[in-house]
This record gives structure tokens, C-alpha cells and sequence, in this order.
């Protein structure tokens, strides 16, 4: 039996468990056997390899809304437990979301349009890179982490925030622009879409985003010791693939009253806001990040390719 195999005879009804709990009547994952055995055990081989006791192996996960990154990420995180022993914590850059009120703030000073989170400058950098340097220091202290409810569009009371009680061996950091990279001048003057010809017209939205991309959030970014990339083939699979999410927290949602739950339109305004960046990943992330999943039109991962062994 290879080690493969036997790794996945150890982790399977874990992980089947979990995917079942992600799925609905009518979303059932197909081929969950093979994604496993096939690639995310060998990716988990790959961190494995990298992790060390003397301090946190940081990695990065990224692909567009929808694709599955978080699914992918707990999958990960229980194998690097279960089989590897490693003290592994998983955390999505859609916790560090600002507050409504912040945003509320923030769109009033800067553009309209930064009320809708996603966008690089929406998410509270500070709490990111503090708890990076907190996790690295020799005498670690438990900490507290924010919790974000997209159903309600705002950041959990603090006494559902998640708890760090031991210093972790592996941290996989997931997020849709998680390693992007800023544009040139003449790449952001151009509008992509109706959202950018209409709603920014001077392109002041664009310049703040990109702004933060080349400051704050290239800052936050060189914390990573590695990258994968999840690759969908086009936008418009993204987009549909958003549309089911969000149907999916809907029918998740327990508490049905309040919910800031999208429509078809307005899933693709939504998306239109993410448009410019994740189209630019399409091209840049090949380049430069340690492992590239490739997801077909069906959802499910095709193929995988090493840059960095």
C-alpha cells in the first residue's frame, strides 16, 4: 500500500463527513474519492514536507468566488491533522471584513462603491498582520480572531469569534484575491465592465483598490511561505458558481429573518466588483504561485501542476 493510499484509509470518513455536511438536496459533490486520494493528499504531502515545529508555516490558498476554496481549505486542514499530527488552523481573508459601520464610513470619504465588501481596502489589514506576528513570537498566547456572517453582511459578536489556544504548526490563509498583484496605469484607466463605465467614472474606486493591492496588502502577502491557486476556466463559471453559493446560504441559514441574502442581478453586481482583479489572477497567478488546481466546467479539480517541488 503506498503512502498515499494508507494516508487516505486514515482521513476519509473525516473528510466525507465534512463534504456531506457542505452538501444539499440537490448539491452533492461528485468524485469527492478521487479529489482526495488524487490531489489534496498530495498537496498535504507537499506542506507536510515544508512544516517545521520551530515556527508556523503560513500558506495561501486563492481562487475566485464560488470555486470552492473554503471546502478545499477544510479538507486540507483535516488531513494535515489527522494523518500529519500537525496543529493545523485554517482562516479566510473573509473574517477580516470591516464592520458595516466601517464600510458605511469608509464609502462616504472614499467611493461609493466600497460599501460592498471584497475589494482590497475593505478588510482590517492591522488584525491580519498582528495576529501573523503573534503566531511567529517564541511565547505564544491564545488569541481571538474575528467571524464574519456574509448572511447578514457584518462581523460576528465577539463571543462567536474563533479561539487560538495553542501555537499552530501550518495556518492555511484562504481568500479570492489572496497573492494578487497591482496593475499598471494603463491597465486600470480602461473600464472592464458596465459597473466601472457607470458607477466610476473618474476611476477613483479602481485607483484606491489598486493602491491598497501595492501598500497594505503587499505587505500582508509577503507573510506567505507558499501559494496554491485554484483556476476556474472563465469569469462566467464564476459567476455561476457564486449564484449556487448563494442559494446554498440561504438554505443553510437557520434564522431566516434580516438575511442580506443576493439575487441573480445582484450577484452579478457583486461580481462585477471582483471582475478586474480575478481576471488579472487568471493571467498572474500561474507565474508565480507553488501549485496550480485546474477545475473544469463541472466543478471538480482536472489536473494539478508543481512550480515549486
Amino acid at each position: 500500500m503506498s503512502s498515499f493510499d494508507e494516508c487516505f484509509q486514515k482521513i476519509k470518513t473525516d473528510c466525507f463527513k465534512f463534504i456531506s455536511s457542505q452538501e444539499t438536496k440537490t448539491e452533492k459533490f461528485k468524485n469527492k474519492g478521487r479529489m482526495i486520494r488524487s490531489f489534496l493528499i498530495p498537496i498535504c504531502f507537499w506542506i507536510s514536507k515544508k512544516a517545521s515545529k520551530k515556527k508556523p508555516l503560513i500558506i495561501g490558498l486563492a481562487g475566485g468566488q464560488g470555486i470552492g476554496k473554503t471546502t478545499i481549505t477544510s479538507i486540507i486542514t483535516i488531513i494535515l491533522k489527522k494523518y500529519f499530527k500537525l496543529n493545523a488552523f485554517k482562516i479566510s481573508i473573509d473574517d477580516f471584513y470591516k464592520t458595516r459601520k466601517q464600510r458605511i464610513l469608509l464609502s462616504k470619504n472614499k467611493h461609493p462603491l466600497l460599501m460592498t465588501r471584497g475589494v482590497p481596502g475593505t478588510h482590517d489589514i492591522n488584525i491580519m498582520l498582528n495576529f501573523f506576528r503573534k503566531i511567529k513570537v517564541k511565547k505564544f498566547k491564545s488569541l481571538k480572531l474575528p467571524k464574519f456572517n456574509k448572511a447578514v453582511d457584518e462581523r460576528c459578536k465577539q463571543n462567536l469569534w474563533y479561539k487560538i489556544k495553542s501555537k499552530p504548526d501550518v495556518v492555511i490563509f484562504e481568500g479570492w484575491c489572496v497573492g494578487a498583484k497591482s496593475q499598471n496605469f494603463r491597465q486600470l484607466r480602461k473600464p472592464i465592465n458596465s459597473l466601472e463605465r457607470i458607477q466610476d467614472q473618474t476611476f477613483k474606486w479602481r485607483q484606491y483598490v489598486n493602491y491598497q493591492l501595492e501598500t497594505k496588502y503587499k505587505k500582508l502577502f509577503n507573510q506567505l511561505d507558499g501559494l496554491l491557486y485554484l483556476r476556474a476556466k472563465n469569469f462566467s463559471l464564476l459567476r455561476r458558481w457564486r449564484l449556487k453559493q448563494e442559494k446554498k446560504l440561504w438554505l443553510k441559514s437557520k434564522n431566516k429573518k434580516n438575511l442580506k441574502i443576493m439575487n441573480k442581478d445582484q450577484v452579478k453586481n457583486f461580481m462585477d466588483t471582483y471582475q478586474r482583479i480575478t481576471q488579472q489572477m487568471f493571467k498572474d497567478m500561474p507565474k508565480y504561485s507553488s501549485i496550480i488546481m485546474n477545475l473544469n466546467s463541472s466543478h471538480q479539480i482536472k489536473n494539478i501542476r508543481y512550480r515549486y517541488k
